[in-house]
């Protein structure tokens, strides 16, 4: 073997002529690559068991040896054994007696590919280099296959990956989650993106320090930076001690701001600063404080266009937009629906002591046809629901209870007067947003004085900013 280049890939040549042994050998060597010679299939056999699983990266094998010049049959069996031993490693046939149906036979037999002899260089070479970055790919999707299995394990059970899309969304997550790179999660509702970003610190090397969690949408706008970044004593009327705001108590680990999207445009350049920088002030303090925070954002707004309408900092969205991962709404997964409904009347029926029914057919049905505009969350419920209502060893599509929600609503603003439908509306929109009100202001189209005003003529003020508070 040539140590010209210790980390070129290793080709296997297998032949019983030296000359063609060494032609091959001047050809890869000059080419890049590193080279291994065999004089027979048992040589062959020999080398590859004894190597490592990432050697050899290709084998060129010749058809016939000397005790058969003609049928091929030497070679067809060594491919198979080369297979069955390494089934990771790209076996090119090669012989100077080619025929369509050898060469069929040798694919059938694993073979990737099949060189006439004499072989055009050229030839050789470009079969070399595809085969040999596929199987480096191959060996690549096996490492993380492997990996995301013992993840998917270690997330616990009811995470459910078996759809195309959801496995995308894991597999970009695995792959940023053991950086320090910011993560924007987006999702309708109920999608999961709590869960992902508990998973990406699991999965992370912050996983021994804090994970902490905020809802940006339920913080009133005169307590966000006592919220996020604490206070000194005496800070304000009611800070009788002193307290650690969440950037502090996340200081080595995680960061998880949820509804990112209702965070107040005033609000914004604080946050920026505190992901920008890392440095924050304790409200009432001039003392700087550094922590060092990964950030994961989630959300199910559109921010480009929230940023483009001038209600999201572009330069926040740059910060926690680093990597960004789409939660597929739960109508894009129809492969993993019954998995998850197994899963939550397996659970719902073991919490309320009831026997566990079997989904029937027409259960089934329902549940793939329906929309799921609440997505897992709203799948969740469901089964728990069945699993209480449940009258038989198998659940019906009547256990659901899926056709009430899906027949039309009557028109809620029917018989109402106009002051009805103005009150019915603003909660509504307030309930929409969480309570916060500058979200519902900006969403109904009016000034936040405005709203206030309307609020009060309803006499919803007080309670609006008891929700918006908290």
């Amino acid at each position: 073997m040539s140590a010209s280049n210790k980390h070129a890939p290793v080709i296997l040549v297998v032949d019983d002529q030296d000359d063609i042994r060494e032609a091959m050998r001047l050809l890869l060597i000059g080419a890049g690559y590193r080279f291994l010679g065999a004089s027979s299939p048992d040589e062959a056999l020999r080398i590859v068991e004894s190597a490592s699983p990432h050697e050899p990266g290709a084998a060129l094998v010749d058809m016939n040896y000397r005790r058969d010049t003609t049928s091929g049959e030497e070679g067809l069996a060594l491919i198979a054994a080369l297979r069955e031993s390494q089934p990771q490693l790209p076996v090119i046939a090669m012989t100077a007696w080619a025929s369509v149906d050898l060469a069929v036979e040798a694919m059938r037999r694993g073979a990737v590919d099949f060189i006439e002899k004499p072989w055009q260089n050229a030839r050789v070479l470009s079969v070399l280099r595809s085969r040999v970055a596929l199987a480096d790919r191959d060996r690549e999707v096996h490492r993380l296959s492997a990996a995301q299995a013992l993840r998917l394990q270690e997330a616990g059970e009811g995470f459910v990956v078996e759809s195309h899309a959801m496995r995308k969304a894991v597999d970009d997550v695995m792959r940023i989650a053991d950086s320090d790179a910011n993560i924007l999660l987006l999702g309708e509702n109920g999608t999961g993106k709590s869960h992902i970003a508990e998973l990406i610190h699991r999965w992370s090397p912050r996983r021994d320090k804090p994970f902490v969690k905020i809802n940006l949408g339920g913080i009133a706008p005169s307590l966000f930076e006592a919220e996020m970044f604490g206070h000194v004593r005496g800070a304000y009327t009611d800070a009788r001690e002193e307290r650690i705001g969440r950037f502090e108590l996340a200081d080595g680990g995680t960061l998880f701001l949820d509804e990112i999207g209702n965070l107040p445009f005033e609000q914004q350049p604080k946050l920026l600063r505190a992901i920008e920088d890392g440095e924050f002030e304790r409200l009432g303090s001039s003392r700087t404080k550094k922590v060092d925070v990964r950030i994961v954002a989630a959300t199910n707004a559109n921010l480009i266009d929230e940023a483009a309408a001038g209600r999201f900092r572009q330069d926040l969205l740059y910060r926690i937009d680093t990597f960004r991962v789409r939660l597929p709404a739960l109508r894009e997964r129809r492969d993993d629906i019954l998995p998850i409904a197994r899963h939550h009347l397996d659970r719902a029926c073991r919490r309320y002591g009831r026997p566990l029914p079997v989904i029937g057919a027409d259960a089934e049905r329902a549940l793939l046809q329906y929309a799921w505009p609440g997505n897992v969350r709203e799948l969740a419920h469901a089964m728990e629901r069945a699993a209480l209502l449940a009258t038989s060893a198998v659940l019906g599509s009547a256990d659901l209870r899926l056709e009430a929600q899906t027949r039309p609503v009557a028109d809620p603003l029917a018989g109402m007067t106009l002051e009805q439908a103005e009150a019915w509306l603003l909660r509504r929109v307030l309930d929409a947003n969480h309570g916060n009100l500058q979200r519902t202001a900006e969403q109904l189209g009016i000034t936040r004085q405005s709203l206030y005003r309307r609020l009060h003529k309803h006499g919803l003020r007080d309670e609006a900013e008891r929700q918006d508070a908290g």
